[in-house]
């Protein structure tokens, strides 16, 4: 759902405008709901070969995002991708990131795809990131569904987040750290 990095070679991630940091800014009431409070650890911004695919945001709870608690990445697309593909590329990515169970893949391909929608430009996912239980995923203020694996949600989020991400510029602006 969130996904993009499969077409991403040669991304050049930057930071987000003023303006897509500013629809960041906050995050929709139905995952506040479920999440609690967190707060904007960092923003970034995808390209591919300079073409503006989405802008993302890292929200946490304390002030160090940790990848056994609650989190939220947040994407705003900027380009219009089927939800197949982007569960196809979050397969890819997976693998990449070193989470290469091929029985793994076929239960969450299904899952995936079941649950990710066609984006459009402004089109913002949420994925949320539950403490020991799996992700949930939100299209705007609207529940999408969860699966229920922490496996799946370690791998998923890994795709950013993970220290072998394809995209290392993009992971160090949405942990703060640039």
């Amino acid at each position: 759902m969130l996904a993009l990095p499969a077409l991403a070679t040669g991304a050049m991630p930057r930071r987000a405008s003023a303006a897509v940091s500013q629809s960041l800014s906050r995050l929709p009431p139905a995952v506040t709901a479920q999440a609690g409070e967190l707060r904007r650890l960092g923003v970034g911004t995808m390209r591919w070969f300079g073409l503006h695919v989405y802008d993302a945001a890292l929200w946490v709870r304390d002030a160090t995002w940790d990848p056994a608690d609650t989190f939220v990445l947040d994407i705003v697309y900027a380009r219009d991708i089927a939800g197949k593909a982007l569960a196809d590329s979050s397969i890819t990515e997976m693998k990449r990131v070193g989470f290469t169970d091929e029985a793994q893949h076929a239960r969450w391909l299904p899952a995936m795809v079941r649950t990710f929608p066609d984006v459009g430009r402004g089109d913002r996912l949420v994925g949320l990131n539950l403490k020991g239980a799996g992700a949930a995923f939100f299209n705007q203020d609207r529940a999408l569904g969860t699966i229920d694996d922490p496996l799946f949600a370690r791998a998923f989020f890994a795709i950013w987040l993970d220290p072998r991400t394809r995209e290392p510029q993009l992971r160090n602006r949405l942990l703060g750290k640039v």
